[in-house]
């Protein structure tokens, strides 16, 4: 390996065996970082080499990677959240989640761009990294605690609030396959990255490190391209609708488009919506913005109830829109007031609330279509509309008790459980679906299914976003009916999931969309490496498609890549009533468009020599 100095990086990962408790720094491998930037991007690379088919997620031989990207630090818009990695204990491929907050920057500033997890402890411990050094801890006292308690704890325990903290809650100690690792009030919440921590026995991170500071390696050239960046995040329409109504300021339109789920899946509008939407939580709930590390944008909020059953004390972190759809329209529930106390349970928990959401919503699917009792599920009696069944699932869920068990392991173990079709559950890749409808955009089934890097997801390939009008044309992608689902749509969401993939490995948030050729200019003179918009697409790519090789050696196939009838089914009423895409159509066209075989889902020898790993 070559080891040469890359700005923006700081040049060093902490390695971290558990099971000898040896630890150590490394060198940052930058001949990686040239090709993959760093977050997922490094983390698949490297990861790629040390995971097999067989490795269990759960056990020690698993990896965890927490990594920050080369922005990180830095003043460009919304860079400074971190990604964790692994191979998922849920669906048994990729793993990967990013957060945002404050953890990632702390981390540089102790001087770290990622920290690599071996092996298992034997008991509970914690990693205390200082700007004098890094050790672990005995985490006895904080085992059993939920993420707000243990975050109050370390704070207290280090002497200073601005001790920034990752941590598992319950969940992640009684390895739900779903559970979140949560920092701030944030959460790297998907693909049960909280489990694989909690199988170790590592109950927290804890990072102070006030002494590192960001480098551009062309400072006044950085500064110039930053600040027309930001200029134009400040002056987007996403920006200033966040900015007021947070994530949930999409319901209303979702609801009137078809693209809100609603009672799981089968229903195309709901009356209820707008006692739900961002409008109504700006007026009932939120107290003040709460935004992430360099963000101009502030989609978070906090929220308050101080009247009512649901009412407490103080401020909690407001429900984000995924919250809002799994624990209110999916179920039929108008009380933003209870979602509120379901986000802050599942946070405390550690649970990720669209797969334990959706798990719960699919009981309540089961129940009141009877195919399923009271008998079945505890005496719990389901209803639609009825919020306290989920908050006691909840709660089941977490501690394992009775139906918990079942509920624990996701949808697919509980249609399995009581002999559902696999056409029943809003489950890819044995994953939950999130929660933008792919019969109002139909290069949704594409995100949620053919070639997804870590299961189902929005953002990894959000047409939904890019086809109101995103600035994207440089990239390749047209402006498209999204009714569409011929060669174009499939090119647009290759060319989206590539230019993700360079987002996930800077870390950028996706609700921050400058033209990619300010992009370009940001990483060039941030890191000095040579970027422009060729570069952009090829380095994605490149990314991209490594994920797509570690899930082909984790066992993946095309046959695994489908989706169940439940989303494809056209429905009677609402802004995309008796529309579907043609699936097999679409999956078809984007195995051409991506030059992979449609036998193996490998990429073609050429495609592989075109992005340099043809040596993989």
């Amino acid at each position: 390996m070559i080891y040469v100095d890359i700005k923006g990086f700081i040049g060093k990962i902490l390695e971290i065996d558990l099971t000898s408790k040896e630890i150590k720094e490394i060198p940052l491998d930058v001949e990686i970082a040239k090709d993959f930037l760093g977050a997922a991007g490094y983390a698949v690379r490297y990861l790629y080499d040390f995971i097999e088919e067989e490795t269990d997620p759960l056990g020690p031989d698993n990896i965890l990677m927490f990594m920050t990207g080369p922005l990180c630090l830095s003043n460009a818009p919304t860079s400074g959240r971190f990604t964790v990695c692994s191979k998922s204990p849920y669906t048994g491929i990729w793993g990967e989640a990013n957060c945002g907050g404050y953890f990632g920057p702390e981390l540089k500033k102790a001087g770290y761009d990622g920290i690599i997890i071996k092996g298992a402890s034997d008991e509970p411990v914690y990693l205390n990294i200082t700007e004098e050094k890094a050790e672990l801890k005995d985490a006895s006292h904080l085992w059993g605690k939920g993420t707000l308690e243990t975050h109050d704890i370390i704070k207290e325990d280090s002497g200073t609030n601005l001790t920034r903290v990752a941590c598992i809650g319950q969940a992640g100690e009684n390895l739900i396959k779903f559970a979140t690792i949560a920092s701030e009030e944030k959460a790297a919440g998907r693909t049960g990255i909280g489990a694989v921590m909690g199988s170790k026995k590592l109950k927290a991170i804890a990072v102070r490190g006030p002494k590192k500071k960001f480098e551009a390696a062309k400072p006044d050239q950085y500064k110039e391209a930053v600040s027309e960046m930001i200029d134009n995040v400040n002056s987007s329409f996403t920006t200033q609708m966040f900015g007021m109504l947070g994530t949930p300021g999409g319901v209303d339109k979702y609801n009137m488009e078809g693209e809100l789920p609603i009672k799981y899946w089968t229903q195309g509008e709901w009356d209820g919506a707008f006692n739900i939407s961002g409008a109504t939580a700006s007026e009932m709930i939120y107290t003040k913005q709460y935004p992430c590390y360099s963000c101009p944008i502030g989609c978070a909020h906090k929220a308050s109830v101080a009247e009512g059953e649901y009412a407490f004390e103080g401020e909690v972190e407001a429900p984000e829109y995924e919250t809002i759809v799994s624990f209110g329209s999916l179920i039929l529930n108008d009380d933003l007031k209870s979602i509120v106390k379901a986000n802050t349970l599942c946070n405390d928990y550690g649970i990720d609330t669209i797969s334990g959401g959706g798990t719960i919503a699919f009981v309540y699917y089961l129940y009141n279509n009877g195919k399923i009792s009271s008998d079945d599920i505890d005496g719990l009696e389901p209803e639609w509309g009825e919020i306290e069944p989920a908050l006691e699932m909840v709660k089941k869920m977490v501690f394992r008790e009775g139906f918990g068990d079942i509920l624990a392991e996701g949808s697919d173990a509980v249609g399995e459980k009581f002999g559902i079709s696999q056409d029943e559950i809003a489950t890819a890749i044995g994953q939950e679906v999130p929660y933008h409808d792919l019969r109002h955009t139909w290069g949704m089934a594409l995100a949620y299914s053919v070639g997804t890097t870590r299961g189902p997801c929005h953002c990894a390939c959000d047409m939904y976003m890019v086809l109101l009008g995103l600035p994207f044309q440089d990239l390749g992608i047209e402006l498209v009916d999204k009714y569409s689902d011929d060669e174009i749509m499939a090119k647009n969401c290759a060319i989206e999931y590539d230019y993700r993939s360079l987002y996930n490995s800077l870390v950028l948030c996706i609700f921050s969309n400058p033209p990619p050729d300010m992009v370009a200019k940001v990483i060039e003179t941030a890191t000095g490496l040579e970027f422009d918009i060729e570069r952009i697409k090829t380095t994605g790519e490149r990314i991209y498609t490594m994920k797509r090789l570690f899930n082909l050696k984790m066992g993946l196939t095309p046959e695994d890549e489908k989706l169940p009838q439940i989303l494809l089914k056209p429905l009677e009423e609402g802004g995309s009533a008796g529309k579907t895409p043609d699936f097999e159509k679409l999956k078809k066209l984007y195995f051409q468009v991506r030059d992979w075989d449609p036998e193996t889902g490998y990429p073609s020898p050429e495609k592989l020599e075109e992005l340099d790993l043809d040596n993989i």
